[in-house]
């Protein structure tokens, strides 16, 4: 119901995303694990109206997608960093069937998504494990080759699209760091 209501709201707008412009999460509501791995950080909105209806509730919806899709970036740009050159990611579980936090994370992250055909890969992986176990493959990389395949890759937009996520990006960083200052008045009264 809330991605239909992404793409009624989204109606005229240059793309889908633009529409959170004015929206902002920083998704540390349980602390960060990765990369900052500081269990005290909290979650932040910024630009929330006095609304209740579908339509906040979807704009919210999709800022929390764009900001969890962002500290995936956040994840990818240190290891990247840390001498990794990580520019494609294959995903499986549920959120892959949505296409709308597919679309946010390959654009968010500048990496192509690939998706694998079978939706539940988990499972499949277990199955090759034991067909190698049962000497119905020789080596995993065997039963990777004969039991996988993919169903689609997730090209990132560029242009406008990536401007917006790489302003998107800088708001992120910058509502840590107002986090963090806000911490340290606060630290300075006691």
């Amino acid at each position: 119901m809330l991605n239909e209501r992404l793409d009624a709201l989204s109606t005229g707008e240059e793309f889908p995303a633009r529409i959170t412009r004015e929206l902002h999460v920083l998704p540390y509501f349980h602390g960060n694990r990765s990369p900052r791995a500081d269990p005290r950080l909290r979650g932040m909105i910024c630009g929330l109206k006095l609304s209740d209806s579908v339509d906040s509730l979807a704009l919210l919806y999709l800022a929390t997608i764009q900001a969890i899709a962002l500290g995936t970036r956040h994840i990818l740009e240190e290891l990247n960093a840390g001498g990794y050159r990580i520019g494609t990611l294959v995903a499986c579980g549920g959120d892959t069937r949505n296409p709308v936090f597919v679309r946010e994370h390959s654009d968010a992250t500048g990496c192509r998504i690939v998706l694998p055909r079978e939706s539940e890969a988990v499972l499949l992986g277990s199955a090759m494990i034991a067909a190698v176990a049962a000497g119905a493959q020789p080596s995993l990389l065997t039963a990777m080759g004969a039991m996988s395949a993919v169903d689609r890759v997730v090209e990132p937009e560029g242009g406008a699209v990536r401007a917006f996520h790489d302003a998107k990006y800088r708001v992120f960083h910058r509502m840590y760091a107002d986090q963090c200052a806000y911490g340290e008045l606060m630290d300075s009264v006691w």
